[in-house]
């Protein structure tokens, strides 16, 4: 390949609105455009590196036993009314109609799609297990697309499907997927971790892990034990648990206290001149509509997902300013469990736990003193509702917790029957009896690897590609067109290195030798080759991208090193 010829529009400065240094480096170096909010143009440098990517994942998950295919981007919304995914998906999922009127989506993932085309191919046994795959354009209509290819309203996305006789199969191929997903992530040169997680939108009856690229900009937190044995992500986090021995303490009746607009947590702290752990905050919120309160303590945070989970509901969302006065009584801030009327308490069990608090009376401008569990308020559900925070101990005893920033590159779930019963996927056993298939399903963010790795590997002069997945390998730079011997050396090489089979890029440009180094530092290939002065003498400037410390090399040592 040849500079002068190829469209890598690169740039000084990167706009104004790119956010973190993965979307500025990209279009610095020329590998994507944008055309709207969330939507990208690859220009043919990123494109490489996408098909790079995606020549992984498709080896891997070959040598996993998976099969390729390809489904349509355009569904029929019967089928995620079918699932019951419709209403779920919200606003996400774009949806359009045709000139008959009638509706369609673009695909943000496929399970309806697959679970459909298995329910009228497969119907013996003798067809399963079976494992299929694709790497399609999904699209997602995101409230706020952000980050570059890290959060975008179109995106390449590689999904797979399992279906299976049993539990026990399932198993297989899950570990297979598992084992397959580390190979990818390793090959690219990502430092990642394997989470737990919870299953979202996507729905199941088994364990999910979330493959997690580290980064400071990951829009996920981490929560990782510190002997490394436990890792999941902060909405699926757990903490270890002992309950505390029943306290004989004699507590007070509760006492109205007068707290003239005294709102917050730390508001309180200072009235009543005590820690954040001796309050009860009682969050409000609508849960497929219906009322809910959530009590934590008040050094907490309430996990949200947990509490869906627990009530096995499919939407929350906080109460609004005039829900909360309405089912209160009182105005936002001074809302307590103590009294309130209506409203389904679930209680975490750190407060299920206090002898003693202090919480809203639900009046306004008015707390209430030594409010005791279960004297005083009874708990609908007691369970682990808030989110872990550092310093706490793992689940297993092992270790405090720390906490990371990651980005989901990868997510391997295990269905079950989910989609399979709703929709048909079934077949007759040995016996000729009716069985629903086992699913799993498996899906890794192709364009977002692209992001996560370049977040990982640049420096304070541009992008460092590892060595598999680099648009190029070497990138040969004559210090001057102008100099016929050294553009006769690099021409030379050029053309022997091409035929040997290495990716080279030369850059024939007649540019400032400054210029083309700057746009080489970029651009980022895993290794440059300068040619110069001591072009008559048939040496050259050696140096990978990654390394500080040039070499001279002669031109034979250079192509042996190319060719190592």
């Amino acid at each position: 390949m040849k500079q002068s010829q190829l469209l890598i529009p690169t740039l000084r400065e990167a706009p104004a609105d790119a956010e973190v240094i993965s979307h500025k480096l990209m279009l610095r170096a020329g590998l994507i455009r944008q055309l709207a909010s969330g939507v990208y143009t690859y220009l043919p440098f990123g494109f490489r590196v996408l098909k790079k990517v995606q020549e992984i994942v498709r080896k891997e998950m070959d040598r996993a036993g998976a099969q390729e295919l390809l489904m349509p981007a355009m569904q029929p919304t019967e089928l995620w009314r079918e699932s019951g995914r419709y209403d779920v998906y919200g606003p996400e999922l774009i949806r359009l109609k045709d000139r008959h009127d009638r509706e369609f989506a673009l695909g943000p993932t496929h399970e309806e799609v697959i679970t459909t085309l298995v329910a009228g191919e497969v119907s013996s046994y003798r067809q399963l297990p079976t494992t299929l795959y694709q790497i399609q354009t999904k699209y997602r209509d995101e409230r706020r697309p952000r980050f570059g290819l890290l959060r975008g309203r179109e995106f390449l996305m590689k999904d797979a499907y399992s279906f299976g006789r049993s539990w026990q199969e399932l198993d297989d191929t899950y570990r297979a997927m598992y084992e397959a997903y580390t190979r990818i992530f390793t090959r690219v040169g990502l430092n990642f971790r394997a989470v737990q997680a919870d299953a979202g939108a996507i729905g199941g009856e088994g364990e999910t892990h979330e493959f997690m690229a580290l980064a400071d900009i990951g829009e996920d937190t981490i929560v990782v034990s510190e002997n490394g044995n436990y890792a999941a992500n902060l909405e699926k986090a757990e903490m270890f648990w002992e309950e505390p021995a029943a306290s004989e303490e004699e507590v007070p009746p509760m006492n109205r206290v007068h707290t003239p607009d005294v709102h917050t947590i730390d508001q309180l702290c200072g009235f009543f001149g005590r820690e954040a752990s001796a309050f009860i905050k009682t969050i409000l919120y609508r849960i497929d509509d219906q009322p809910v309160a959530v009590l934590v303590r008040g050094d907490r945070e309430v996990n949200e997902t947990k509490v869906l989970n627990a009530l096995g509901g499919e939407r929350i969302e906080l109460a609004e300013g005039s829900d909360v006065e309405r089912l209160t009584g009182a105005a936002v801030g001074f809302a307590g469990p103590a009294g309130l009327q209506g409203v389904k308490l679930l209680a975490d069990r750190e407060v299920q736990a206090m002898t003693s608090a202090i919480a809203g009376a639900n009046e306004t401008d008015y707390h209430v003193e030594y409010v005791q569990p279960r004297r005083d308020f009874a708990a609908a559900l007691v369970g682990d509702f808030r989110n872990a925070t550092e310093g706490d101990l793992s689940p297993d005893g092992s270790g405090a917790l720390k906490f990371y920033r990651g980005i989901e590159v990868g997510h391997v779930f295990k269905l079950g029957t989910k989609y399979s019963e709703k929709l048909g996927a079934d077949y007759l056993d040995e016996e000729g009896r009716r069985q629903t298939a086992i699913m799993g399903c498996y899906g890794i963010g192709i364009s977002r690897i692209l992001s996560a790795v370049v977040e990982q590997h640049h420096d304070e002069h541009g992008i460092v590609w590892p060595e598999e997945i680099a648009p190029a390998k070497v990138h040969i730079i004559p210090a001057s067109v102008k100099d016929e011997t050294q553009m006769k050396l690099a021409q030379e090489l050029y053309e022997r290195l091409r035929s040997s089979g290495v990716e080279v890029l030369l850059d024939d440009r007649d540019e400032r030798a400054g210029v083309k180094f700057k746009d080489a530092d970029l651009m980022g290939l895993p290794y440059r080759i300068v040619i110069g002065r001591e072009a008559g003498e048939g040496r050259v400037e050696f140096k990978a991208r990654a390394a500080q410390e040039k070499e001279t090399l002669t031109v034979e040592e250079a192509f042996a090193r190319m060719n190592g």
